[in-house]
């Protein structure tokens, strides 16, 4: 192996060369680390001594932005600070605050459309593992690349099959933070199987969630149920979209929009099945393990489902902040 350069004297010149085709998908970011925004991906970095890089130390949140509007915006930072008063890490910013370093962030990424995400972390300090070592903790915004949602590009519909990840203890699975390694693990064995999404079941065999989505189920009694909150994240799109049915479609279409124990004969016996998140919005699941969900292609409720949702996404007044 050659001899590694010490780079400090050419850093302009390295950084040039570390240029990526994916950094065009990186519009801008904010970081504590200088109290700024940056727009050259290439400055888009967090200090390795950040409790955040080696010990997982911080949560997170991702937002969307559509047509100038980010959507459920103080839900996600509601969300935040409830992840992080569970691991004890006080944010030094007001939630108000930090929903306007998302606007001035996201304006000075100069796209209408895009992600956005938070990290809140313990600080910097030391390498060591004492979160103590960290005098004050850390922020960073990123506005990145929105793609479309899941059904945009795959209209026919989701496969889904059991994911072999262990299901995270309830703390863990209630609290959005940096330790996402089981979830990285559930999309590569998606990738890796073949499949759209993995999905995870707790030891009593009740389903939990995805590696970044909820799932839900349409009974044949037209009871639309989604998992109960103890071993689950509760989606902020979950969340809304049950609003959402529960003000539109009682009656009508639906006799019961509830939290529920669901299993696996649940899921078999399904009329429907969804899954929920920020990114996919309301897809429609058409195969779990192998095995057809009611006639094996979206469903009449999904469709109802995610009109309600575009439609709140696109022309919803009150639940979006305007950069």
């Amino acid at each position: 192996m050659n001899k590694l350069p010490i780079l400090d004297s050419a850093l302009p010149l390295w950084l040039a060369a570390a240029r990526a085709p994916f950094h065009e998908n990186y519009y801008a970011m904010f970081s504590s680390a200088w109290n700024g925004i940056v727009t050259d991906p290439l400055l888009m970095s967090v200090p390795v001594d950040d409790h955040l890089v080696h010990r997982g130390d911080g949560v997170f949140e991702t937002l969307k932005c559509v047509s100038g509007k980010i959507y459920l915006c103080r839900e996600h930072i509601a969300r935040l600070f409830a992840s992080a008063g569970k691991v004890g890490l006080k944010p030094a910013w007001s939630q108000d605050e930090i929903i306007e370093i998302v606007r001035q962030t996201v304006r000075a990424g100069a796209r209408r459309d895009c992600l956005v995400r938070i990290l809140l972390s313990r600080g910097r300090g030391s390498f060591g593992v004492s979160p103590y070592d960290c005098p004050k903790p850390g922020l960073y915004v990123i506005a990145h690349k929105l793609s479309p949602p899941f059904m945009d590009a795959h209209p026919e519909g989701a496969k889904c099959r059991t994911s072999a990840i262990p299901v995270k203890p309830d703390f863990f699975a209630t609290s959005k933070t940096c330790n996402y390694l089981p979830n990285a693990l559930m999309k590569k064995e998606a990738v890796d199987a073949g499949v759209d999404f993995t999905i995870s079941f707790d030891e009593r065999g009740k389903v939990a969630e995805g590696a970044t989505e909820n799932i839900g189920i349409l009974t044949k009694q037209r009871e639309l149920l989604v998992p109960k909150g103890d071993r689950i994240l509760l989606g902020t799109t979950m969340l809304r979209v049950m609003d959402l049915a529960k003000e539109n479609l009682l009656g009508p279409t639906l006799d019961l929009v509830d939290h529920a124990s669901i299993g696996r004969r649940h899921i078999a016996s399904a009329a429907e099945a969804f899954i929920f998140g920020t990114t996919p919005d309301v897809t429609a699941v058409i195969e779990f393990d192998g095995r057809k969900i009611g006639d094996g292609k979206p469903g009449p409720v999904w469709r109802i489902l995610s009109g309600l949702l575009r439609r709140d996404i696109f022309e919803g007044e009150d639940h979006h902040i305007e950069i």
